[in-house]
């Protein structure tokens, strides 16, 4: 169950702070609705992580799309060649 929390608890911050655990933000509400969260750094992170990755994969998309796709033999025979390389 989400973790909601009025700003004006934030007089009492260390209170709001001690609630924030990983997988399980603190989110604030401003005049009944909702507006900020507070998450552990490790989520913050992962989030970061997820976005840049979903970011790549769309690019990845994208070019495939418009540049024609590569054949999953081809994939193969690149990634043996650069194994045997090494």
């Amino acid at each position: 169950m989400p973790n909601i929390k009025p700003i004006s608890d934030l007089r009492n911050y260390s209170d709001v702070l001690r609630d924030v655990s990983i997988d399980a933000p603190v989110f604030l509400t401003k005049n009944g609705r909702g507006r900020y969260v507070i998450m552990d750094m490790q989520d913050y992170e992962k989030a970061q992580a997820t976005l840049k990755l979903m970011n790549e994969l769309a690019k990845g998309r994208k070019s495939g799309e418009e540049q024609g796709w590569v054949a999953a033999s081809d994939v193969r025979a690149h990634f043996r060649a650069k194994a045997n390389e090494e």
